[in-house]
C-alpha cells in the first residue's frame, strides 16, 4: 500500500502528465512557490513602506484619535439610545517612542506585516498551486473556490479586527487608570503590538468556516458532533473573546456574537458537505445497480 507521500507524488505526476516526481523535484517546485510568494510580500511591503503618511497617520494611528470611524459610530449609536455624552471627547493617551531607532524599526516591521496581509490571497494561491496537483480529481473539484473564500474571510476578519476589536481594546486599555494623577503614555511598540494582535487574531478566527469545510470533507467533523459540543464551543469562544478584547463586557459581547455566527455557519457548512457526499454516494450506487 502506497504511503500518503507516495500517493501525493503519483497524483501530482499524473496531473502534470509526467513520470512520478522525486522528493528533490517536489523541493524544487516548492522552492519556486516560496520564491514567488516572497517576491509578492517584498513588493507589497515596499509599497507600504513608501506610503509612510497613509500607513501610520491614517491607518496605524487611526484608532488612537477620537475622530476614528469606530468611536464616532458608537458614540452616535449611544446618542440614539439616549446617551448625553459628546462625540468630541479626546482619546486619553499619548503614544511615544523611547528608543533611538524605534521609529525606523517600527516603520520596517509594520510595512512587512502590512505586506503579508496584502499578499495573503496570493500566498494562499501559491500554497494551493503546490498542493492541488497532489489531490485526486474529485478532491480538486470539491475544493474549487477555496482561494476566493479563504481570502474573503481573511479580509472580513481584518476589517472586523481593525474597526471593532482593536479600537475597543485600545480605547479601554489606554483610558483605564488607577489614579487621576497618572497619565497614560503608551510606548509605540506596545500600541502596535496590541493593534496587530487584535487585528490578525480576528483575521484567523474568521477562517473557521473554511477549516470546518475541509475537516468535514475529510470526515473528521460532522454537524452532529458540532451540535453536541455547541455548549463547549460557546465556552471556548467566550475565552477567545476575553483574550483578544479588554475586560469589558460590552466589547466581549461585540466580539463574541460574530464568532458564534461563524460557528453556526460552520455547522451548516458541515451539514451541506455531508448531504452532497451522501448524494454522490447514492448516485454512484444507482449507476452501479444500473450496470
Amino acid at each position: 500500500m502506497a504511503s500518503p507521500t507516495q500517493k501525493f507524488q503519483q497524483n501530482r505526476a499524473a496531473a502534470e502528465g509526467e513520470a512520478e516526481m522525486s522528493f528533490i523535484d517536489h523541493l524544487e517546485a516548492l522552492r519556486w512557490h516560496i520564491i514567488r510568494a516572497a517576491i509578492a510580500v517584498v513588493v507589497f511591503s515596499l509599497v507600504a513602506f513608501f506610503n509612510k503618511t497613509f500607513l501610520f497617520h491614517d491607518l496605524i494611528l487611526g484608532p488612537s484619535r477620537s475622530e476614528f470611524w469606530t468611536y464616532q459610530t458608537f458614540c452616535k449609536i449611544g446618542q440614539w439610545f439616549g446617551s448625553t455624552d459628546s462625540c468630541d471627547n479626546q482619546v486619553n493617551f499619548i503614544i511615544q517612542n523611547r528608543e533611538m531607532s524605534g521609529q525606523l524599526t517600527m516603520h520596517i516591521s509594520t510595512s512587512f506585516i502590512v505586506g503579508i496581509c496584502l499578499a495573503f490571497p496570493y500566498l494562499f494561491w501559491e500554497l494551493w498551486r503546490f498542493i492541488k496537483p497532489g489531490l485526486y480529481p474529485h478532491e480538486r473539484a470539491n475544493s474549487q473556490g477555496a482561494v476566493v473564500f479563504v481570502s474573503i474571510l481573511f479580509v472580513l476578519g481584518l476589517l472586523f479586527g481593525y474597526y471593532i476589536a482593536a479600537p475597543l481594546s485600545i480605547n479601554f486599555l489606554a483610558s483605564y487608570t488607577v489614579d487621576a494623577t497618572i497619565q497614560n503614555q503608551i510606548d509605540l511598540q506596545s500600541y502596535l503590538s496590541t493593534l496587530t494582535t487584535m487585528t490578525l487574531s480576528c483575521a484567523f478566527v474568521f477562517e473557521l468556516p473554511m477549516i470546518v469545510f475541509f475537516l468535514a470533507k475529510a470526515g473528521l467533523v460532522t454537524p452532529e458532533l458540532m451540535t453536541v459540543y455547541r455548549k463547549h464551543a460557546i465556552v471556548v469562544i467566550l475565552i477567545i473573546a476575553a483574550v483578544i478584547t479588554p475586560p469589558d463586557i460590552s466589547a466581549q459581547i461585540i466580539v463574541t456574537i460574530p464568532i458564534l455566527l461563524l460557528y453556526e455557519l460552520s455547522i451548516h457548512i458541515a451539514r451541506v458537505v455531508r448531504r452532497n457526499s451522501a448524494a454522490k454516494l447514492n448516485a454512484g450506487l444507482l449507476v452501479g445497480d444500473g450496470e
